[in-house]
């Protein structure tokens, strides 16, 4: 009786942990299938477009829909740059406020600090647009873009990339405003890695005489390079993929222009400025290719990012 007992239960285990593996089996599959079903819509409501314009809409800069003229270049530009700008400056102010939070705050002040970071990841993007627009851009062109202006205009090349008059939106502002998005995610991502560094690594080369700055550098980012690398794509998805703070600042003009203070356009911006607002075929589909652009630069990103870690991890141990 007992060994019947016994078998049934090993029985009733045996099922339930096959329901179990293919349960977590089919939503594992089924991301998978997701990314492939947007890939296909996305396809095929760009394939007008594809057809009609071909290649040449990646370096094309004119964008008129009623001469049904339509080229990409402007918003990629604009999308690349005010993302590289917004890591530029969130990188390393996220990085020390990490690192502000694990090692040097006083223990009384690390909960209200890591809680108002949480808050401004929680804040909807249309808020930090209108504070941009409103506050920002004003304080901007008025305080800062002047100086800028007289500092760079001797200057051979940076009289080209900060030229022009201080209008206070642009692609430079854009830049600021998704930084000041993405700090949270990433300072967030490296607080939380930092403190999984085992204590008696960061002990042993305090022990050896290293400063702080140095044990970080030295001992907790290559530890935790991983995790580090994983808040900063998370924090570039973000830049990447922003809408409406970037609608409000950039500026919203379909111009290549080198200098980083002169309005632009980025391709998130674009589709939902236009896309209610397109009439034709060749127009909606111009702009799902724009939306085709964009994940395929996310997915660009992300596979440069692994092998980036791959290459890390690969030379890891080879120095002495």
């Amino acid at each position: 009786m007992m060994s019947q007992q016994k078998l049934s239960l090993a029985s009733s285990n045996k099922i339930l942990d096959l329901l179990f593996e293919w349960t977590t089996r089919l939503f594992a599959l089924g991301v998978l299938g997701f990314l492939l079903a947007i890939l296909i819509s996305l396809l095929g409501g760009a394939w007008p477009s594809m057809q009609q314009i071909g290649l040449k809409f990646l370096w094309t800069e004119d964008w008129d829909p009623i001469k049904e003229s339509f080229g990409a270049v402007v918003p990629i530009y604009g999308t690349l740059v005010t993302s590289a700008i917004a890591l530029m400056i969130a990188i390393p102010i996220s990085f020390f406020i990490a690192m502000f939070l694990t090692e040097l705050s006083p223990t009384w002040l690390r909960r209200p600090i890591a809680t108002a970071i949480e808050l401004l990841a929680a804040i909807p993007s249309i808020i930090y647009g209108m504070w941009g627009l409103f506050v920002f851009a004003p304080l901007f062109m008025e305080f800062v873009q002047p100086g800028i202006i007289k500092v760079a205009s001797p200057i051979p090349l940076l009289n080209q990339i900060f030229a022009g008059p201080p209008i206070g939106i642009g692609l430079l502002t854009a830049g600021i405003i998704l930084a000041i998005m993405v700090i949270p995610f990433i300072a967030a991502v490296m607080r939380d890695v930092f403190e999984l560094v085992p204590p008696m690594m960061k002990e042993s080369a305090y022990g050896l005489g290293a400063s702080t700055f140095e044990v970080m550098w030295k001992v907790v980012l290559p530890y935790t390079k991983v995790g580090v690398i994983g808040g900063i794509m998370l924090g570039l998805g973000r830049a990447l993929g922003e809408t409406m703070a970037v609608t409000f600042v950039i500026g919203n003009a379909h111009r290549l222009a080198s200098s980083l203070l002169a309005p632009g356009n980025s391709i998130a911006s674009a589709l939902a400025n236009e896309f209610t607002e397109a009439v034709g075929e060749l127009y909606l589909s111009a702009l799902i290719q724009l939306g085709l652009i964009l994940f395929l630069l996310t997915t660009i990103v992300l596979a440069l990012s692994r092998l980036l870690l791959l290459h890390l991890n690969k030379n890891e141990g080879r120095k002495s």
